[in-house]
């Protein structure tokens, strides 16, 4: 069986594309979230990768859940603490490990996002769209609601009134209005898409790493805690970036005024 998702790697930037595009790169009833799981821990071991992207094979990024995964569940042959159960063995390690990744996430938004998929766009750290892209917060349609997170995740991409309005609704935005509604930091046409997110992942990556990923952790750490914990603890990482290798290398090259040539250490 061919694997769902490909990994790939060019330099510091690892490319992660769901790989089963005649059924619109489903997140269930198939081998995707052992994949990614997977997949983030070896990118989690390997000091080498600085950048993440992930994107979908064929016309669709992902459309979510597979519906006759679905039809399994509202059967009534199944109980429903064992789904519970599912759901917490399943889709939902997804969303803890992407948290949890220090190294910043791209997500390159190709086509459909809809349902798991809007969500695990919004599991990443930026999101580039193509413009024949659409997204829904579809679970409502379906009479069941974002089992993975994405009541938790979709409000602080886009603001409560927003997120409310796509999750209640169930509508299908497009590239536009996601743009308009900071979904997606920009649009751009097919051809262009891989060229502008992998311009964006180069521009991370010639960064010092130790100072992007502590930083990508002060941001998702800010989602949950208070000023003045928050505070302690950029003291605490500030401390630690003063004392690599790579912040004398910057100071140096920007009094000596020169371009910086960073170890990754």
């Amino acid at each position: 069986m061919k694997p769902f998702l490909l990994y790939e790697q060019s330099g510091h930037v690892v490319t992660l594309t769901m790989n089963e595009p005649e059924r619109r790169n489903p997140l269930t009833g198939n081998t995707a979230v052992t994949e990614f799981v997977d997949a983030i821990g070896r990118i989690r071991n390997d000091r080498s990768v600085r950048v993440v992207i992930i994107t979908g094979a064929g016309a669709a990024f992902s459309t979510g859940g597979n519906i006759r995964d679905m039809e399994r569940h509202a059967s009534g042959a199944i109980g429903g603490l064992h789904i519970r159960d599912e759901y917490r063995e399943g889709i939902q390690r997804l969303p803890l490990a992407l948290f949890n990744l220090e190294v910043p996430v791209i997500a390159a938004i190709n086509g459909a996002a809809i349902g798991a998929g809007l969500d695990l766009a919004c599991m990443c750290d930026i999101r580039i769209a193509s413009d024949n892209a659409k997204f829904a917060e579809s679970f409502v349609k379906l009479g069941i609601i974002p089992g993975d997170g994405g009541a938790w995740l979709l409000p602080r991409v886009i603001g409560m009134s927003r997120a409310a309005e796509l999750t209640l609704t169930g509508d299908i935005i497009g590239a536009a209005q996601a743009l308009e509604w900071n979904l997606v930091s920009r649009v751009v046409t097919p051809d262009q898409l891989l060229p502008a997110v992998h311009e964006v992942a180069a521009r991370i990556a010639a960064n010092p790493p130790h100072a992007v990923r502590l930083a990508k952790r002060l941001m998702r750490e800010a989602l949950h805690t208070r000023l003045d914990t928050l505070l302690e603890l950029s003291a605490t990482f500030q401390a630690l970036a003063h004392q690599t290798p790579d912040h004398r290398e910057a100071v140096a090259a920007f009094i000596e005024k020169r371009e910086p040539a960073f170890s990754g250490t």
